[in-house]
């Protein structure tokens, strides 16, 4: 019989990681989503300039690129806290600074200081969310189901930072000004650094190496090496890449699909973005549940099917058309199953990774992840406008059964990890 939930959600760990997770989430919507761009629209400047704040984000999709360097490389200052910890909170400190310093910009002058900044943040904030994915799957140690519940922890604390940080600010820019109002998001990461500085530690050695010869072999192609020396090592990696990929897909199109339909942007912000994150973070909660009551492995399966499935309501709202009802059943059942879905597919990511690696090959798994929405999701219009709303999700839903088929192949394979006793709290 598991052990029931509630004790969990009393550990101090999952609050730290909630206050972790709000801390991940403040920065994108400053730098990489809509704040800058309706900044950016306000101080008129041109739609290819605003078009170009996407490549801002591009050091989310290669933070696995400098993840040996926060493995291997002990903090500049504050080593005492531990090698996580002592990035973390240096790195947050450096983001409070330079969210300030953007405060202190005017794009409607000259955009490009704006820019380069926006651009460093967006390099701390995906180191920032290297060392607390690091932090995460190492404090909580070999327990499957604490991984879940404190995966659930940062998802809520994430969303909801996305809210503070993106409709707070927006709402904030009429009455203090822009300036203001990316002061107040600099002030919402102080959150994070205070959980950084109270956390427990998590127990992670750096080799004591000299040369930069060794060092690079140390940090960057041992943790290689231990992944590639895996059984079916690609067909994992084949799967990841492709896990999410149907989703990618229906996601990139839902707004020019609910608008083709006649719903409003009032109807989206109630149903589609209030509701719908409600929906998901319910789903992620019960993700963590359904991990620690039926086992990752199982749990992986019926996960990846209800996510699968729901692409279907795609369909059925195509077929309705303009019903408010069936848009809310539609967000609901779909929001719902991506974070069921997202519970128990980085719970296994987490399993996947060495301790001695945590780091570098957590960045390289959830950016493979992340990769068919940075890749083949730019074929989703002409895809659309090609086969029409009710085929073009259909193909979607097709288009996650060569993963789903992969992943049971993998699990058959693979034998389920020996049964390891929960660490203490």
């Amino acid at each position: 019989m598991p052990e029931s939930a509630l004790p969990r959600w009393r550990d101090r760990r999952f609050l730290v990681l909630l206050a972790l997770g709000f801390s991940a989430g403040v920065p994108l919507p400053l730098v990489a989503g809509q704040v800058l761009r309706q900044w950016f629209a306000e101080s008129e400047l041109s739609l290819s300039a605003i078009g170009m704040t996407a490549l801002i984000g591009l050091s989310y999709a290669n933070k696995f690129l400098w993840s040996p360097a926060l493995d291997g490389l002990r903090p500049p200052v504050l080593g005492r806290l531990g090698q996580r910890r002592g990035w973390l909170v240096c790195i947050q400190v450096a983001l409070v600074a330079t969210i300030g310093a953007i405060a202190l910009t005017d794009p409607n002058a000259d955009p490009m200081p704006t820019v380069v900044l926006a651009v460093l943040v967006a390099f701390l904030s995906a180191s920032q969310d290297i060392v607390i994915d690091a932090y995460r799957i190492e404090m909580l140690g070999e327990d499957n189901a604490a991984q879940a519940y404190g995966l659930a922890a940062y998802v809520w604390g994430y969303r909801l930072a996305l809210l503070a940080s993106g409709a707070g600010t927006l709402l904030l820019v009429g009455h203090i000004g822009w300036s203001g109002a990316y002061l107040y998001g600099a002030a919402l990461l102080v959150v994070g650094l205070v959980a950084a500085l109270a956390a427990p530690d998590a127990q992670h050695s750096v080799p004591d190496v000299s040369g930069w010869r060794a060092r690079l072999r140390v940090s960057v192609v041992e943790p290689f090496r231990d992944f590639m020396g895996r059984p079916l090592w690609f067909a994992i990696l084949l799967f990841i890449s492709l896990y999410k990929l149907g989703e990618a897909l229906a996601g990139v199109m839902t707004t020019p699909f609910y608008r083709s339909l006649g719903f409003t942007r009032e109807d989206l912000a109630l149903v589609a973005t209030g509701f719908g994150m409600v929906a998901t973070l319910a789903g992620a909660l019960a993700g963590g549940w359904l991990v620690g009551r039926i086992g990752m492995r199982r749990a992986l399966v019926w996960t990846g099917v209800g996510q699968m499935t729901s692409n279907l309501m795609y369909v059925a709202l195509a077929q309705a058309g303009h019903s408010m009802p069936m848009l809310w059943a539609q967000v609901g059942v779909e929001s719902f199953t991506d974070g069921l879905a997202d519970a128990a597919f980085l719970t296994w990511l987490s399993a996947l990774t060495s301790r001695a690696f945590t780091a570098t090959q957590y960045a390289l798994l959830s950016s493979l992840a992340a990769l068919p929405l940075r890749t083949l999701a730019a074929s989703a219009g002409g895809l659309a406008a090609a086969l029409g709303w009710s085929n073009f999700f259909l193909l979607t839903t097709a288009a996650a059964l060569p993963a789903m088929g992969i992943m049971v192949w993998l699990l058959r394979a693979l034998p389920p990890p020996a049964p390891k006793a929960a660490p203490q709290s």
